[in-house]
């Protein structure tokens, strides 16, 4: 894994916690527990602000999470973050899924138990409410979650946990070249 400091601030990353060797962790980061970054995604904490990502959440491929002067990034615990998606200066709930490649802006708020639909654009400042769906660009509400929904995201979730523990982490899968 690539870690980085900046500033003097050095990422902490939980010993419970997998970054991918082609991944990017710089700054004023704290990976909980759980936490998996996967390859080419960048998690940047400077311009003064920080990044907390919380318990089992993914970050995967391609993924970016940023801060800007004004707005540090929260991401809650159990949250599962699509390929190339763009995490910018917001605040993110437990239980949450933000679909490949969706934009959450600066200043934004989703909430518990949500979904960002693949490709959405979530506005700057825009309150996404918990236990809806909201798709589009810009992002606007489809539907209320419901219990499959939930299920699903939980699973998902639980898949990727599983993954990296099982396929990636402790040398199970390294660099040959």
């Amino acid at each position: 894994m690539t870690v980085r400091a900046v500033d003097g601030h050095i990422p902490r990353v939980h010993p419970g916690a997998w970054v991918d060797p082609a991944a990017l962790v710089i700054g004023n980061v704290e990976l909980a527990e759980g936490v998996s970054i996967w390859p080419f995604t960048v998690v940047r904490g400077d311009e003064g602000q920080f990044i907390r990502i919380g318990r089992n959440t993914n970050v995967q491929d391609h993924t970016v999470v940023h801060v800007t002067p004004e707005q540090p990034c929260i991401i809650g615990d159990n949250v599962t973050i699509g390929h190339r998606a763009v995490v910018h200066a917001c605040t993110v709930g437990n239980n949450v899924r933000i679909g490949i490649g969706a934009l959450v802006l600066s200043g934004a708020v989703v909430e518990d138990n949500a979904q960002v639909g693949a490709g959405a654009v979530v506005p700057p400042n825009k309150v996404v409410a918990a236990g809806t769906l909201v798709m589009g660009v810009p992002a606007k509400l489809v539907r209320t979650m419901n219990e499959a929904d939930l299920d699903d995201m939980r699973r998902n979730v639980v898949e990727y946990l599983e993954l990296w523990q099982h396929h990636y982490h402790d040398g199970r899968s390294e660099v040959i070249g």
